[in-house]
């Protein structure tokens, strides 16, 4: 194998995983401020918005997430909570095995706002001068090689 390209490939990735870094920590700031959510709070939300009927195993949560599931039982725990309520968990009636948790209509409304934020944050990064030059070197050397 040629070291050369290896180590070319090596930091191209390093840098793609800088930017990445860079965008979600801004991301898991303004979503903690204003609405207390992580950034993986965040994403469950996402993921259950996205079925017909806002439920999902937590099995498959997990995967989707990219938790343990140890993690995403207790963030379901939290979401769930009184103080934030986003979250209903019920077992499955088929397999008492299984548990889903729900969207709530109050979790529903929070990431609605939060996908506010999220976006205006995204778009914010992308058009920072600094990250759009680091973008752009960062393709240029990957197309030039």
């Amino acid at each position: 194998m040629n070291t050369d390209i290896d180590n070319k490939l090596l930091n191209h990735w390093l840098s793609f995983s800088d930017i990445q870094t860079k965008i979600n920590n801004r991301l898991e700031s303004a979503l903690e401020e204003k609405y207390s959510l992580s950034l993986k709070e965040f994403y469950v939300l996402y993921y259950l918005s996205q079925t017909s009927d806002k439920q999902l195993r937590l099995q498959q949560l997990q995967d989707l997430v990219g938790l343990s599931q140890s993690a995403i039982s207790r963030l379901v725990v939290r979401m769930e909570a009184k103080n934030c309520g986003a979250l209903q968990r019920h077992v499955c009636e088929n397999d008492r095995r299984g548990v889903y948790t729900c969207l709530t209509d109050l979790g529903e409304n929070k990431f609605k706002k939060a996908l506010v934020t999220f976006n205006e944050t995204i778009q914010s990064a992308c058009l920072e001068d600094g990250l759009q030059k680091e973008l752009h070197a960062l393709i240029q050397r990957s197309t030039i090689e």
